[in-house]
């Protein structure tokens, strides 16, 4: 009988042998100098740069890195060469399947994914770090029967948990119908083995974005994925030596493994856990990696978790839709005096769903009335913003949109399964009641579903209460507020990133709003969002304040001295990696070019958002490049040391159009220009500098005539 090392040896060795024999014939095919790196990644071959500290370029260097993986399969028959043999596996695992993307290959077909590009793990870093993706499964192999593997899936993604699967389990999942796709959090990666390679490189990437951690520096890389990435593994029997070769990286990297094979595979306690009974996998799996959730107790017939956040409903699969373009609808939130308010009171005034012809579009109006002693009505509108999240958490329900402009779409599967207008109201009542506890009371909710109440409330109700707010909000200023905030949120995957949250400055996730960041200190005094005074100004101009650097210093442990809250060149805000675009200067045309997370192709800097966003992350600062939301590109705040939105020579076509509007409002207010937007170019104008600057040249762009930049 193999022992438990000479098992994880022998895979080692066969997965390397593997890989030795793939890249020879690629060299043999394609020559040495053939270009070899993952699609929309800056790290090239992620696993092997976070271990090593080298980038791999081409076959070449490949095949002289495999060399560098030989000297990691000691054979002491100790601990640490187990788990560097493990490690060796991983890094043979992302040698094969990067080999497939050669040419710009693209060898996986629906429904698996293969490698997921650094702007899915930018995009997941808010919800792990909120826990609204408490965890982390990667499911290996078959299930003992469909239906087991199904519910163990379906069981994880009720729990907000991102489901990643590999081998068998696909085949089941979609034998069973299960719907699948990174939109629903349930993500198939590939069916053979070293697919599972592909969820490694997004934890290891994980701590190079958001963890600062250097490359090459191995054992920072395995503290930070064994504290800071809350994944682990579940593999079904029978386990062969490569994957148990597999799962000696996965529990290097802090991962533990789950099986229910115990054939020749003694537990190793919090590591290697033996648990026959597969029904009983995720409460262990959840008590292995000390994964808490949370249970929301909300009375309605279908699934309730952020996993059903992205999932889509096509017009095919709908039962009934509410849509604000064509017709009358509207949320609100209002505040009401205690006595106003009967708590649980779900009120429908109007026909129901079943009531409507199967695939109609109808008006809605919903208003969540809210009362407590320490409500204020600046809290109204952060209530509201989460409606969108509450909603999506539905399955089958999708809302997009907010305010008057909504659309809800409720799917025939949860119709059929009970869910009915008043489920909306049970979701809106419980999530508001926990979530704003400290300051909500009492929750009452009215839907109106006949078309007259939701012109009336729409017009006559809501509109103008959403105009006094806009008023409002548009005479904020970062001078008008006593306090700003800040917001530490994101250290769970950035030790030392802070955020200082202004009126004109939300956090650069896009998710927090000087207002937001203001009721989450309501909520929470000790949590997150502090307040920060503003009282010593060291420089008006770049806006720096002596008491934002003492507490930036404080909450970054001392990683930080000084922060300016307007400037990109001196003393810039660090990011944390999470940030929906990334700005950084482009020195032919005297200004800087945005990329947004969603934009996959070249910049006029040469570098891609992922390239660009490799440079900025971890909680660093970096003069000349600055993280941000979407929305600050817009505000009069933006960059202002440096000369504000005139500096702005390009960007994303679809990012400009969804910033046009209140860009050109600024461009016009602060330096009477027209337009402005039509002198940004685009991808489809320029992407080359030289080729840019004669567009910027052409429209008169003022950045060309401002002091340089460097």
């Amino acid at each position: 009988m193999a022992t438990l090392f000479q098992r994880v040896f022998s895979g080692n060795d066969a997965v390397y042998g593997l890989t030795e024999g793939i890249i020879d014939k690629a060299i043999e095919q394609y020559g040495e100098e053939k270009a070899v790196s993952f699609p929309g990644t800056a790290y090239s071959l992620p696993c092997y740069y976070a271990v090593t500290g080298t980038k791999v370029t081409n076959l070449k260097e490949l095949k002289e890195a495999l060399g560098v993986v030989k000297t990691l399969m000691t054979r002491e028959n100790e601990l640490n060469d187990v788990f560097m043999s493990g490690v060796a596996t991983a890094l043979c695992a992302e040698f094969i399947e990067v080999i497939k993307y050669i040419d710009g290959a693209t060898p996986y077909e629906e429904p698996c994914y293969g490698h997921l590009g650094d702007p899915v793990i930018r995009e997941l870093g808010v919800p792990l770090v909120t826990g609204d993706i408490p965890g982390v499964a990667v499911i290996l192999g078959s299930a003992p029967t469909a239906e087991q593997g199904v519910a163990l899936v379906k069981s994880y993604q009720a729990q907000g948990i991102l489901v990643t699967l590999v081998g068998g389990i696909i085949d089941q999942c979609q034998e069973m119908g299960y719907k699948t796709g990174a939109n629903v959090r349930v993500i198939p990666l590939g069916k053979d083995v070293t697919s599972v390679i592909h969820v490694v490189s997004v934890a290891i990437r994980a701590a190079l974005i958001f963890g600062n951690v250097t490359p090459g520096d191995a054992g920072a890389l395995m503290t930070y994925t064994k504290d800071r990435v809350p994944a682990f593994v579940n593999a079904f029997e029978p386990l062969d030596d490569v994957i148990v070769a597999c799962g000696a990286g996965a529990i290097a990297l802090g991962f533990p493994v789950i099986t229910n094979d115990d054939k020749d595979v003694p537990p190793i306690p919090k590591s290697l856990i033996i648990q026959k009974d597969v029904d009983k996998w995720n409460a262990t799996s959840l008590e292995a990696r000390d994964i808490k959730i949370k249970i929301t107790n909300i009375d309605i017939p279908v699934a309730f978790a952020s996993a059903f956040e992205g999932e889509i409903i096509r017009k095919g699969d709908m039962q009934v839709e509410f849509d604000g373009s064509r017709v009358d609808c509207v949320e609100l939130v209002s505040m009401k005096e205690l006595s106003e308010v009967e708590d649980h009171k779900i009120e429908l005034i109007g026909p129901d769903i079943d009531e409507f012809e199967v695939g109609s579009k109808h008006s809605i109006a919903y208003v969540v009335e809210v009362a407590g002693k320490s409500m204020q009505a600046d809290f109204e509108p952060v209530f509201e913003r989460k409606f969108h999240s509450y909603l999506n958490c539905i399955e089958g329900v999708m809302h997009t949109g907010q305010r008057d402009m909504i659309r809800i779409r409720i799917s025939k599967e949860a119709f059929n399964a009970g869910f009915r207008a008043k489920h909306l109201g049970e979701v809106l009542y419980a999530q508001v009641k926990n979530e704003f506890e400290a300051v909500v009371d009492k929750c009452q909710v009215k839907i109106y579903t006949n078309p007259e109440d939701c012109t009336k409330m729409r017009h006559e109700v809501a509109i103008p209460i959403f105009d006094k707010r806009d008023e409002r909000l548009a005479s904020m200023t970062d001078e008008a507020v006593p306090v700003y905030y800040s917001c530490i949120m994101c250290q769970a995957f950035s030790p030392s990133h802070v955020c200082v949250v202004t009126p004109e400055r939300l956090g650069l996730c896009g998710a927090v709003s000087w207002f937001d960041a203001k009721a989450t200190h309501e909520l929470q005094p000790n949590g997150p969002c502090q307040v920060v005074t503003k009282e010593r100004c060291i420089d008006e101009r770049i806006g720096e304040y002596e008491d934002v650097n003492e507490i930036v210093k404080k909450l970054s442990q001392g990683a930080l001295e000084d922060v300016s809250l307007y400037s990109i060149m001196e003393k810039p805000m660090t990011s944390c990696g999470c940030f929906e675009c990334i700005c950084g200067i482009e020195p032919f045309s005297n200004g800087v070019c945005i990329a947004n997370r969603e934009y996959a192709g070249a910049t006029p800097l040469g570098m891609t958002f992922s390239e660009l966003a490799s440079m900025t992350g971890g909680g660093v600062q970096t003069p000349g490049f600055m993280g941000h939301g979407k929305h600050f590109i817009a505000s009069k705040k933006f960059m202002k040391a440096e000369g504000g939105v005139a500096r702005i020579v390009w960007m994303p076509k679809e990012l400009k159009e969804q910033v046009r509007e209140n860009l050109d409002k600024t461009a016009k207010e602060l330096y009477g220009i027209d337009n402005f937007s039509d002198m940004i170019g685009d991808e489809t104008i320029a992407t080359d500098p030289e080729e840019l600057v004669a567009f910027l040249t052409e429209k008169g762009h003022p950045a060309l005539g401002m002091d340089p930049m460097m």
